[in-house]
């Protein structure tokens, strides 16, 4: 790319900031708007990055306007068309361009190997860039979550020639890909406001099996209700838990910990021990090191290695208090679908067996919550109590007759309560909680802090 002034709008999104700090490794000049500082922006701005949070053609940096030759606009499709500066931008001539265009660029330039699926390609494509940055191979990765081993979402190679992507199926933006490597880890109906029909989902993961590049590898999670195409050129492999090409055996549970087997189609490797040990990691850990062994430059002892020390995604099942005499734990995930949802809420109770988990759940989207509310109470109904907050829009306008409370009528669970978010830290304090998960893509974390003082000063 000839342009080395890249301003981004929506700059303090988890996958812009991967972008922007790649571009800035790469000498380019950027800056950027977003709607609201947070800790993100905060560390960009440290970093180099311009931001503003005005949204004011005047507000744009000196050096960006008046130059369309010069500089790069890269936007996220959660800003409206009508955003001030978009409409500059796009009235004097710039370059503009979604930010999944510009990951298609770098796919383009390299070997891309990318996660696609409606749960767990953050957790899948952070494992794999952790292996392929452990071995000597290396790669260049952009993902969906903060690595909590780097404190970063973004990691950076000068010889690599793989990319580690995270492939958004959100507004068809994968369908830009051009993959070496493509893993799917599930299809489960999600994003209905932009697909309309579960069919509609499935036909857009069908194309991005086309994408796959020639020569190129498709990794499919087993029993998916997808039909993929790819080209004739492309090698088609299955994974999961317990059977496929690629799968666990010789599972073993203890004092904390989960050691298995990973077994592929032509190598075995013994005894891997899961830096974060909850079941559904051992299924991602099978994906991640499954796109690892394809590229050919997968080291045995260095993937044991980069799984032991694997620390996971914050958001992702991210302890913030972990209490032994008596037992007691704050765990948070960014779980937003009601299969997330159950999982997580499944692993917790697995991982404490017998003690009484709360869950505080914060919908995320009116659409979502109109599309699943009976999953979503399905799942909840697992929990001990739950606690359900108001749901949090982010890019959406309220729907008529769409609230929280269409869950919550359907929880089954023994204690249930629905509060606004800002009684939560309030309503968790006068709890006598044992576990505590808090989930949800919102800003419900936000309140960790303040939560976790308490029941330490308690």
């Amino acid at each position: 790319m000839d342009k080395k002034k890249i301003y981004f709008a929506g700059a303090g999104g988890i996958g812009m900031a991967a972008l922007e700090r790649y571009y800035l490794s790469r000498g380019c000049e950027v800056a950027g708007y977003d709607r609201t500082p947070t800790d993100l922006t905060r560390a960009l701005i440290k970093e180099g990055v311009d931001i503003t949070f005005d949204d004011t053609v005047e507000a744009i940096p000196a050096g960006f306007r008046d130059a369309p030759d010069e500089v790069l606009v890269v936007y996220t499709p959660a800003l409206p068309d009508s955003h001030p500066q978009l409409r500059y931008f796009r009235d004097h001539g710039y370059e503009v361009v979604k930010r999944a265009e510009v990951l298609g660029r770098i796919t383009r330039d390299s070997k891309g190997i990318c996660f696609a699926g409606t749960h767990g390609k953050t957790t899948t494509s952070s494992m794999a860039a952790h292996v392929l940055h452990t071995c000597p191979v290396g790669c260049n990765a952009f993902l969906g979550g903060i690595l909590r081993n780097y404190d970063s979402n973004l990691l950076l190679s000068d010889t690599s020639p793989y990319s580690v992507i995270e492939a958004d199926e959100y507004d068809r933006s994968f369908h830009h890909l051009s993959p070496y490597i493509a893993v799917i880890t599930a299809t489960d109906p999600d994003h209905l406001d932009i697909y309309g029909t579960e069919e509609a989902y499935l036909e857009s993961f069908a194309h991005f099996t086309e994408l796959i590049r020639p020569g190129g590898s498709l990794v499919i999670h087993e029993g998916l209700k997808l039909v993929p195409r790819p080209g004739k050129e492309v090698k088609v492999y299955t994974y999961s838990r317990d059977k496929g090409d690629f799968h666990a055996e010789n599972i073993r549970h203890a004092d904390g910990e989960i050691i298995f087997d990973f077994i592929a189609p032509d190598v075995k490797i013994s005894d891997i021990s899961l830096g974060v040990p909850v079941e559904i990691n051992i299924e991602n850990a099978v994906a991640a090191l499954a796109a690892c062994h394809l590229t050919g430059d997968l080291l045995p002892e260095a993937a044991k290695e980069a799984i032991a020390t694997f620390k996971g995604p914050k958001r992702r099942f991210e302890f913030w208090l972990k209490e032994t005499d008596p037992v007691r734990a704050i765990i948070d995930d960014y779980a937003h679908h009601p299969d997330e949802l159950k999982a997580s809420i499944s692993s917790v109770k697995a991982l404490y067996p017998g003690r009484k988990l709360t869950v505080a759940f914060q919908p995320h989207l009116y659409s979502r919550t109109r599309d699943f509310a009976p999953e979503f109470a399905e799942a909840l109904s697992l929990a001990d109590e739950v606690i359900l907050l108001d749901i949090y829009p982010a890019r959406e306008q309220p729907i008529p007759g769409v609230s929280s409370k269409i869950i919550f009528d359907r929880v089954t669970a023994p204690v249930k309560t629905m509060i606004t978010k800002d009684n939560l830290t309030e309503t968790i304090k006068n709890r006598n909680f044992e576990i505590l998960l808090t989930a949800g893509a919102g800003d419900i974390c936000n309140y960790l802090p303040e939560i976790v003082k308490n029941v330490e000063n308690n």
